[in-house]
């Protein structure tokens, strides 16, 4: 027999072998069934493609950086306390640091406001800035925030700029390189050509942040480009939702950003004097609760607390997201609500800007319409926007949205808000929002519903 054959058959043996491996490590996670059965289709179907995609994609859980990530689940395996609320005891099973009272929270509701926070918080800084982004386009509101990063960081502030690689792969070095020579640092989180078989390729960093002196932040759904803010107002530019919070519990988002600093860059991001005070400092009335979720963490914080929420409601549900592909459960804690005579709304962009998350979306959202839920379309472009009302008692904000990607492969930071005023105060942009919404998911004819079908079945990969 010939060499040629001999490494034929080894290679065809070693295929086998490792497909076979790869197949019980897909089964031994944690994902859900649609994923799950994805990816066996997948490698068992077309194992020459299904195996090298699985070795850069398929990572879910990196467990040792759960275990040893600068402690952000520190309080994991405490007793739950009886007399915080049952969400509050869920996520102290899930190790995350309690709620805290004593803090200002103010929404941005438009990309002006938006911008003028973050430019307010750069220029206001004395010490520090650290800033953590999912996109950074070096367009004109790019150079804008890139250009003040740099002046501050010739004044001597310490100025620490963390982008995705992949939301940020069209930011080249060369452009960030002047923060560099000013005394600033940049670091790219999980570049695509970095290690790409250890499989956390698909595993990004979908969190938006900046922090100044350790004492206040900005954070929610904006990245820093021309569509999501600006000086001036833009025709286009997506409706999406930050806020700024003030008080004891910046120090959560400190911790988080400097874990992320520390694990992309490699180097220790330093330490700030007013880290040490800011967790006594009261600014307001509002009790906050922020939830790190993501590949570092041993559970799903924000999935479980989404679920806990949407079962527990009473009198109304209102949710905004751009993209809405739930897995099975949280469509049926959903309907299950609308049974139960909750005020179910869910209101997103009548077209995003990926068409299979709508095309992946819709049958979910019919099926919620078909029990008696609202779905409101945007029809001024796109939201982007990512909150939840429930009842009088909570409103969650932050970066994720309702699909699987977010609540289970990304890097991600929600905020529960428990304070009657602040949560009245989410309430009354959602609603505004909702004003001149047009209602109603189409009905589709059977090859859209099989089309549909296909990429509910792929989602949960992409």
């Amino acid at each position: 027999m010939s060499a040629l054959w001999w490494l034929s058959h080894l290679a065809w043996v070693g295929g086998f072998l490792l497909a076979t491996l790869l197949l019980a490590h897909i089964i031994r996670q944690h994902r859900p069934p649609t994923s799950t059965l994805a990816w066996i289709l997948f490698i068992v179907m077309a194992p020459y493609l299904g195996v090298p995609f699985y070795l850069v994609f398929g990572g879910r859980k990196i467990k040792h950086l759960a275990r040893c990530k600068m402690n952000l689940h520190r309080e994991e395996g405490r007793a739950p306390d009886k007399n915080l609320p049952p969400l509050e005891q869920l996520l102290m099973a899930h190790g995350v640091s309690p709620a805290i009272d004593g803090n200002r929270l103010s929404l941005c509701e438009t990309g002006e406001t938006s911008y003028g926070a973050l430019v307010a918080l750069i220029e206001g800084a004395r010490q520090r800035i650290d800033l953590c982004f999912f996109i950074f386009h070096p367009d004109r509101v790019g150079q804008d925030i890139l250009n003040r990063l740099i002046r501050r960081a010739k004044q001597g502030v310490a100025v620490h700029l963390l982008l995705d690689g992949v939301g940020s792969l069209q930011t080249r070095e060369r452009f960030l390189k002047p923060l560099a020579v000013a005394g600033g640092h940049f670091a790219f989180f999980n570049p695509v050509l970095h290690r790409p078989l250890r499989g956390h390729t698909n595993l990004r960093n979908h969190r938006k942040l900046a922090i100044a002196d350790d004492r206040r932040v900005l954070a929610g759904g904006a990245n820093i480009a021309s569509e999501y803010m600006g000086s001036d107002a833009k025709t286009g530019r997506w409706r999406d939702l930050t806020f700024v919070i003030e008080g004891p519990s910046v120090v959560r988002f400190v911790e988080l950003f400097r874990a992320d600093w520390q694990y992309a860059s490699g180097q220790a991001p330093g330490q700030s004097a007013t880290v040490a005070v800011a967790s006594d400092y009261r600014a307001g009335e509002a009790r906050l609760q922020v939830v790190p979720s993501g590949p570092d963490m041993p559970g799903d914080a924000l999935y479980d607390v989404l679920l806990t929420a949407i079962f527990a409601a009473r009198q109304r549900l209102w949710l905004v997201t751009p993209y809405f592909i739930p897995d099975d459960a949280l469509c049926r804690a959903i309907i299950l609500a609308v049974h139960r005579g909750v005020d179910v709304r869910i209101l997103l962009p009548r077209h995003s800007n990926h068409r299979l998350a709508d095309i992946a979306g819709r049958s979910y959202l019919r099926d919620i319409q078909q029990e008696g839920g609202r779905v409101l379309l945007y029809q001024h472009g796109m939201v982007h926007a990512k909150a939840m009302v429930i009842d009088e008692e909570l409103a969650i904000l932050g970066s994720a949205n309702t699909d699987m990607r977010s609540l289970l492969l990304n890097y991600e930071v929600g905020v529960l808000v428990t304070s009657r005023r602040e949560v009245e105060q989410v309430s009354r942009w959602l609603g505004g929002l909702m004003q001149g919404c047009e209602e109603g998911v189409e009905s589709v004819s059977a090859i859209g519903e099989m089309g549909e079908g296909l990429a509910r079945l792929l989602a949960p990969q992409l």
